[in-house]
């Protein structure tokens, strides 16, 4: 038993054996989304609040890296885990319990008053969102399909996007409104009432399908355990493999890089040990043969290269606004709020022109951010210096651009890359495709805020166009792949089905 119920023929609403409810999709879809914008808000909140937080929690350097690198590393960590071990055993159970470790952590992150205890608790907050993020992608492609699953995905889109955009602005507006200390305690605080009503209608709104399948086998009398294989070694393998490639772009220390080496032969050993766990005829944790599904591949190629540069732009931003031109935090969060707005729009409206068009809006979508982008550099030159020609608000017009890119890309990609996943395999694609980004994340976050303070002796805005420009880069880059991936698959090719 490996997956959720077939989806039935009715549009609007789900059945699963063992209860004659019925499930509707639309409000499986708030339960699910709502975890989602928490997990991303939790990545970009706090790049505005650690100034407080260092402050009022008298945190070292050293705290202070932890406290970004122990959440990414621990969400990245347990992604593909987490995604087997929803499809074997049921995505519901596995989402909520998911869910309710991401609460409690945020709750207990609010009232520390001891980095140790913080940053520990940043830690368990990656490893609830880890968890329970694959099982979002996992029921969306179970139990939605065609132009359905076209809409769930804008709406996934949607709120990776709006979620990494608008934390930030939410998070000055708590600090400004409330004070530095309880104002960071607030930027936690309110994942608590999210979760606890996520939890609540998860109980009524998810199918529990095969959880319920048991129940009925077990009162039958013909229930046969599940054999759950995790598979534990290439657990191990795929999870070390993800430590040495993130950790030493995490902690920006030379040594640190020494981890680099091992990446080929932990790979290599994770190949190795899948493939013949497979032929001794177990359950790998992922069957490989999920590589060779091309617009899977391609997809998780692309969103990779997406997410080295794309998850940079707003760090970037904000350190050249605040250090850079003296902005405050909240007016940091106002230049990037029509950003999030468009990003709203474009994820929207790619989601129901997906199905016939995706592979063609991506390029379009890549061009359009690509532009964007090399305005906000021209721009930023007339921006500097004691009585500027533009302020520094007027970067809210190509950022306008760049949000309008960005949310098609994130949107069509992630239905493009699960057009040919089969369902009982959705939560493990979804958390490989995760992977990838987180890494990419980690990866751009160093590489990009490396190049911003190399050349920032020069300039703030010197600093900033470099910064910029190797974003541009690697959009150009993510651009030409699009391309090829075009020419080689077409576009609408399974979604129409």
């Amino acid at each position: 038993m490996s997956g959720e119920s077939d989806p039935p023929d009715d549009e609007s609403i789900i059945r699963v054996p063992g209860t004659d409810r019925v499930f509707h999709r639309g409000r499986m879809l708030v339960v699910l989304l709502s975890i989602l914008a928490m997990t991303m808000m939790a990545i970009s909140a706090i790049n505005v609040a650690l100034p407080s937080i260092e402050s009022s929690l008298g945190a070292s350097n050293s705290d202070v890296q932890w406290m970004l690198s122990g959440y990414a590393l621990a969400f990245g960590m347990v992604l593909v885990a987490a995604g087997r071990t929803g499809d074997v055993l049921g995505r519901s159970s596995v989402f909520l319990a998911g869910v309710a470790l991401f609460t409690v952590a945020s709750l207990i992150c609010a009232t520390v008053h001891d980095p140790m205890w913080m940053n520990a608790m940043r830690i368990v907050q990656g490893v609830g969102a880890g968890i329970s993020t694959p099982q979002v992608n996992g029921m969306i492609v179970q139990y939605f399909s065609g132009q359905q699953r076209a809409w769930a995905f804008s709406l996934f889109g949607l709120v990776v996007s709006a979620s990494v955009a608008i934390a930030p602005l939410l998070t000055g507006l708590l600090i400004n409104s409330l004070g530095p200390n309880a104002g960071w305690r607030a930027s936690f605080l309110w994942n608590v009432p999210i979760g606890v009503l996520t939890i609540i209608l998860g109980f009524r709104w998810l199918p529990f399908g095969p959880e319920r399948e048991r129940r009925l086998a077990k009162e039958r009398g013909d229930f046969v355990p599940v054999e759950l294989d995790l598979d534990p070694v290439g657990m191990v393998l795929l999870s070390l493999t993800v430590l040495a490639v993130m950790l030493p772009f995490m902690l920006h220390q030379r040594v640190g890089f020494l981890l680099l080496i091992a990446v080929p032969l932990l790979a290599w050993s994770w190949v190795w040990w899948e493939r013949n766990y497979e032929q001794a005829g177990h359950q790998p944790m992922v069957n490989l043969r999920l590589f060779g599904i091309r617009s899977f591949t391609h997809a998780t190629l692309i969103s990779g290269l997406q997410f080295l540069g794309a998850t940079s732009t707003f760090v970037v931003i904000a350190l050249h606004l605040q250090s850079g031109l003296g902005a405050a935090a909240v007016m940091v969060g106002m230049v990037g709020l029509p950003n999030a707005a468009a990003t709203a729009v474009a994820s929207l409206w790619s989601g129901r022109h997906v199905i016939t068009s995706g592979r063609k809006i991506v390029i379009g979508a890549f061009s359009c951010s690509i532009v964007g982008l090399l305005i906000a550099i021209v721009m930023s030159w007339s921006m500097d210096g004691d009585a500027p020609p533009l302020h520094y608000m007027w970067l809210a017009v190509p950022l306008i651009l760049y949000g309008l890119g960005v949310g098609a890309v994130n949107t069509c990609n992630q239905a493009l890359s699960q057009e040919d996943i089969p369902a009982n395999i959705g939560g493990t694609a979804g958390a490989v495709k995760q992977v990838a980004e987180r890494i990419g994340t980690a990866v751009g976050n160093a590489m990009i805020t490396a190049v911003l303070f190399w050349v920032l002796p020069v300039s703030w805005t010197a600093g900033f166009s470099a910064a910029i420009g190797v974003i541009v880069a690697i959009q150009l880059i993510a651009l030409a792949f699009a391309i090829v991936d075009l020419r080689i698959l077409g576009d609408g090719r399974s979604l129409r089905t």
